[in-house]
């Protein structure tokens, strides 16, 4: 690994838009994110060595955060922004290569790299280093065999299996985040509701801003008041597009702690697939032991078939009964190996995801703390400028 406090700066400092052949040879549009690392280890003269700056495709993000979910699994990873914008009220675009949509998708691929670099277990690994610094690190990352591993826990994970002895911490832990997502969603569509309520009122002072222009007109006395008057509401019809704008900002903000709940969900299903295998191993385990009994003493404990065949038609030959007792011996170290490589296993994770788990719980305080708090000092300050071309209006 690398030192995790390598990295002085990052960020993503501009988005373009590029055209290209895709892996089936059609025609595509695409957006590149140009992304700039300086690391702290300054050159031989002392001074700081220019930054590192490399293109990527949004897809090459999802390659790293893919790599570093199947090497950590006890790890909540930072989510990505949206592929698509969900949760759109009707004047948004939902298009991806929408100049805004782009320019938040941005800004949340600079915070996923901030998040992933102030990990301190991510930061240390050597890949995400490769990431920020190295065009070739594709090799890199299809070097470490990840995916081979990533597919088979993909095909594990959405098989159904039910744990004998669920662990109580996951399970509160998995009730913890069906409550953050249910509580995000239901903020987040509660928004773009308002939003779009909000867009109809301040846009119908459009109309009477041309009313008021035309009436202007005719008026001789009370003319210029009537066509400040117009003007007032057409800057303020107009005001709204950037509150909206900037309230996606915090709308962002909040997506992120609704992806982060999926996120939390991943690492519960992955210690319920360890814990799994740790039980069907141990079942197993049992079940030679009891097979290696049976054939040292003669004497079958549970009904079954080939009891009632030894009883029928005498035992087996000693030789025979030898040479299964030492494939036998031989399963049970195995399985006894096993055993004891998944009680690890399941160790580690149940440890490195309590970590996690309350350095998380202290980071979403936080952050939705400040977002919270953020947005409601903008709708008061957007309150605030109301009163001015209300008054201006009335005059």
């Amino acid at each position: 690994g690398t030192g995790g406090n390598i990295f002085c700066c990052i960020c993503v400092a501009e988005a373009e838009k590029r055209s290209g052949k895709n892996a089936m040879g059609m025609q595509e549009t695409f957006s590149v994110y140009l992304v700039e690392t300086r690391l702290t280890d300054s050159g031989p003269d002392g001074r700081n060595p220019a930054p590192d700056c490399l293109w990527r495709r949004y897809s090459e993000f999802e390659l790293l955060r893919s790599y570093l979910m199947v090497t950590y699994p006890f790890v909540v990873a930072p989510p990505l922004p949206e592929k698509r914008a969900e949760f759109v009220w009707h004047k948004l675009s939902a298009d991806n290569m929408d100049p805004d949509f782009v320019e938040r998708r941005r800004v949340g691929l600079e915070n996923f790299l901030l998040r992933v670099a102030s990990h301190p277990v991510l930061s240390n690994n050597k890949i995400l280093y490769h990431f920020l610094t190295e065009h070739g690190w594709r090799e890199a990352v299809y070097d470490t065999g990840f995916q081979a591993k990533a597919d088979s826990r993909i095909r594990a994970l959405s098989a159904t299996f039910r744990v004998r002895n669920p662990d109580k911490g996951f399970v509160e832990m998995k009730h913890y985040s069906d409550e953050l997502q249910s509580h995000t969603s239901q903020l987040l569509r509660a928004r773009a509701r308002v939003a779009d309520r909000l867009y109809g009122v301040y846009k119908v002072h459009g109309n009477y801003g041309r009313v008021f222009s035309e009436w202007s007109a005719i008026e001789k006395e009370m003319g210029d008041g009537l066509q400040s008057a117009g003007h007032h509401m057409d800057a303020y019809a107009a005001s709204i597009d950037d509150i909206l704008e900037e309230e996606e900002h915090y709308a962002d903000q909040i997506k992120e702690y609704l992806s982060y709940a999926e996120a939390l969900r991943t690492v519960c299903r992955k210690h319920e697939l360890t814990q799994f295998e740790l039980e069907v191993a141990s079942q197993d385990l049992i079940s030679k032991k009891q097979q290696r009994e049976e054939l040292a003493t003669g004497i079958v404990r549970t009904f079954s078939l080939k009891g009632m065949t030894n009883k029928l038609f005498g035992q087996e030959a000693p030789v025979q009964r030898e040479a299964r007792l030492k494939v036998l011996e031989e399963l049970i170290t195995e399985g006894e190996d096993t055993v004891k490589e998944k009680t690890a296993e399941c160790e580690e994770h149940v440890e490195g995801a309590w970590l996690e788990m309350q350095r998380f719980k202290e980071q979403k305080d936080k952050d939705l703390r400040e977002a919270l708090i953020n947005y409601a000092l903008m709708q008061i300050s957007m309150c605030k400028k109301v009163p001015s071309s209300s008054t201006c209006s009335a005059s």
